[in-house]
């Protein structure tokens, strides 16, 4: 026997003699272990070995539960830093060839601290309301698709979270539609919700929370865009309610209709080092809207408003009036980028709220015909407008809102300093498709999002 062939039969016999769960602390489970016998040993398209579950009848005498892939380790997208799984749980490997063919199945068997690993391919109807916590939802290669096709969870949504602790990532959600209009890709709903990886298209609304204020929404590296016509009805490609905490973060949005980009009514809104970018098959209204106010971040963004826009502002806040105690927005490092002569970069309804809100604006790069006027108290300096034709595109994308190296604008910025004790200098600037990509530690900084 080859020392290859001994070494694989050695990892087989410890892989089929190990316990299925580790050791739980007492009262902390009330369900059975699981069997220590696992099944067989396989390799998958990743060179890994892997356990493949053999269907174990119930305790109870109920249907055997199906089959579910674990793997050792837990396997990763090729090529792309994943955030870590949830830890204690199984693995259920979804896929044409895996004895869990559906999403569906799979959220009817899964447990609290389980992760779901979901092959590519396209998912037809798999509209499922997840109730478990600590749950880790990954698609594996290439992006899987969730077409609805007609299918919904409960009217609202292809996924509705209830009220758990999950992590959803490189997945794609495309086509919801409800009775209401109001069809979202995810409908976050209590917890902590964060989405990375994933994509957003054609839905009523990309995703859309509840309004429970201790909810906290996470979303990086995500795409949006491709919001459905319908007549009469605004399409959000996000849309928080009256939420804990709002983080976006090295996104990109496009092509909405009459609806957002981005709103937020949460108590604090972090938007850092995204592409909204509505570009010319879009009609959106706001590219970023605070309606309720509250403590909003807005660093290191391109927002760019479409000429078919029937909404002349880009950044709004306050329309709706005051609903929590701390308000302030912090403009800082964004390329603004408006083709309407009587355009407005951003707008603070100061007459809807409080007198002590604080608007800062600082260092961002105007770009078009727009107006950026102080609007409140607070800081107002650095800013510089800009020719959009002097502008380079740097990534080769059609995307022209890079200051060339010649420009004059070039490092000229000072520093924005903090805001209380949180710097409002950029760390990082916006990769395309999505993501971002750090800046040096100390660099010398220019007016705008891309430095």
């Amino acid at each position: 026997m080859t020392f290859a062939r001994r070494l694989l039969s050695a990892l087989a016999a410890v892989a089929v003699s190990a316990p299925a769960f580790p050791a739980l602390a007492a009262g902390t489970d009330p369900r059975p272990f699981e069997a220590t016998e696992l099944g067989h040993i396989r390799r998958n398209e990743q060179g890994q070995l892997e356990v493949v579950r053999t269907p174990s009848a119930s305790p109870s005498g109920a249907s055997a539960m199906p089959a579910a892939t674990v793997t050792h380790p837990p396997s990763q997208v090729v090529g792309k830093k994943s955030p870590p799984l949830a830890s204690g749980g199984r693995t259920i490997v979804v896929g044409p060839q895996e004895p869990v063919k559906s999403i569906t199945e799979a959220a009817r068997i899964a447990r609290d601290g389980d992760s779901i690993e979901i092959h590519s391919g396209d998912y037809r109807r798999q509209a499922v309301v997840w109730t478990q916590a600590r749950l880790t939802i990954r698609g594996i290669g290439k992006r899987p698709r969730l077409i609805a096709d007609g299918a919904h969870a409960e009217g609202k949504a292809l996924w509705v979270v209830r009220n758990a602790d999950m992590l959803i990532d490189n997945i794609e959600f495309r086509g919801a539609r409800v009775p209401d209009g109001n069809g979202a890709g995810i409908r976050f709903e209590k917890g902590h919700l964060k989405v990375v990886r994933c994509a957003f298209f054609d839905n009523e609304m990309g995703i859309l929370t509840s309004n429970f204020a201790d909810a906290v929404l996470e979303v990086e590296d995500s795409e949006f865009g491709e919001a459905p016509k319908h007549a009469g009805d605004l399409h959000h490609l996000l849309y928080a309610g009256r939420i804990a905490r709002l983080s976006v973060r090295g996104s990109r949005f496009e092509e909405g209709f009459r609806g957002h980009l981005i709103k937020s009514r949460a108590r604090e809104s972090s938007i850092l080092y995204n592409l909204l970018v509505d570009g010319p098959d879009g009609s959106a209204s706001y590219e970023l809207e605070f309606p309720n106010g509250g403590v909003a971040w807005v660093i290191g963004n391109i927002i760019g408003q479409s000429e078919h826009t029937d909404n002349r502002d880009l950044v709004s806040y306050g329309a709706e009036g005051q609903h929590w105690p701390d308000n302030a927005l912090y403009l800082a490092h964004n390329t603004l980028v408006d083709p309407l002569y009587a355009g407005r970069y951003l707008r603070v309804w100061t007459d809807r709220m409080p007198p002590a809100t604080e608007v800062w604006a600082i260092n961002n790069l105007l770009v078009g015909y727009g107006v950026l006027a102080p609007q409140g108290r607070g800081r107002f300096e650095g800013n510089r407008s800009i020719d959009r034709k002097l502008l380079s595109d740097g990534h080769g994308r059609g995307l022209p809102f890079r200051l060339p190296d010649n420009s004059p604008l070039r490092g000229q910025a000072t520093s924005p300093g903090f805001a209380g004790e949180r710097s409002l200098a950029p760390s990082a600037e916006f990769k395309l498709p999505a993501g971002t990509r750090p800046l040096p530690v100390g660099g010398p900084l220019s007016a705008g999002a891309w430095q």
